[in-house]
């Protein structure tokens, strides 16, 4: 599988360092604070966008240029509360325009700028497609009205089938929440990404924006309760909350089909696995080793 390097990439890897060196999103800098010990995942390269909305930086995605989609996203979790912000769907000008202001901007009514459209997905390569909008920074795990509403940027989403955003990977990020609500007593930090086909890519309808075949997230509480239900006592402090299909038609070997799910969510299936079987299924699609977090997120922070 091929890297995705832009040509003015904010983030260099090298002998699995980065590099936070000058680049056309901005600085990076302060968008550390949303990655244990400051330390975001290694092995995959793209664009680090350093989200923000409203003039507070919210999360962070590392984005691929060449897909048009984000590789993962990083976020602190809070919380929840109060209703789901209505869909505003944004983009990130910084994309189009080096040195533009990096606050995320809702899409206009009318006609999109094409260096918007050539830079990143815009509203009408969903339109009339087969997939839906698929966050990995999801509205669910943030507790203020903003920070909900600064999830639907379209560099944070990918395209996701239906029977997977509405089904079992739903139901992932509600035993995520749960979970962390319950037991997390400091930070949580969480990393969503994608992997993308081994050998052809998918695209959406007009080969703009690519399809990942699968999608997995990942957390780390380094302080949390430590009167844990048996159940639990292995998904603490660190939990690789899962891989789940977005193709039903691919093989069983990462994740197996439940032949007796609903006939709408079959084939979606999320198989819930320790961090490492994760970044050793990452380091198997992506040619080169991935961690997710700063020595396996062990100590405090």
């Amino acid at each position: 599988m091929s890297h995705f390097y832009s040509p003015a990439v904010f983030v260099l890897v090298f002998f699995g360092a980065w590099c936070l060196c000058a680049a056309d999103v901005g600085d990076f800098a302060p968008c550390l604070q949303f990655f244990y010990m400051s330390w975001p995942p290694k092995g995959l390269a793209g664009t680090l966008i350093c989200q923000r909305y409203i003039n507070q930086y919210r999360f962070a995605t590392l984005y691929s240029r060449p897909r048009r989609s984000p590789l993962f996203s990083a976020y602190l979790y809070t919380a929840p509360a109060g209703k789901r912000p209505l869909a505003s769907w944004k983009y990130e000008p910084q994309l189009a325009y080096p040195g533009a202001d990096g606050n995320m901007i809702t899409f206009p009514p009318g006609p999109v700028d094409q260096n918007v459209v050539d830079s990143q997905a815009v509203e009408m390569d969903y339109t009339h497609s087969t997939y839906s909008r698929g966050h990995l920074n999801p509205s669910l795990h943030h507790q203020s009205h903003e920070d909900r509403s600064a999830t639907f940027t379209l560099t944070n989403v990918v395209p996701q089938k239906e029977g997977s955003n509405e089904g079992p990977w739903k139901a992932l990020e509600q035993i995520v929440n749960k979970t962390l609500v319950a037991y997390c007593l400091g930070r949580a930090y969480v990393v969503t990404g994608i992997i993308p086909y081994q050998t052809e890519e998918h695209w959406l309808k007009n080969h703009r924006v690519a399809v990942p075949e699968y999608l997995w997230s990942a957390y780390c509480c380094p302080n949390y309760n430590n009167s844990l239900p048996k159940e639990l006592k292995d998904t603490f402090p660190t939990y690789a909350a899962a891989i789940g299909r977005n193709d039903p038609n691919s093989t069983e070997e990462i994740v197996p089909v439940n032949k007796t799910a609903k006939i709408l969510f079959r084939g979606y299936d999320v198989r819930q696995m320790p961090l490492e079987t994760l970044e050793m299924y990452l380091k198997d699609r992506f040619s080169t080793v991935v961690s997710v977090f700063y020595e396996q997120c062990s100590g405090s922070d």
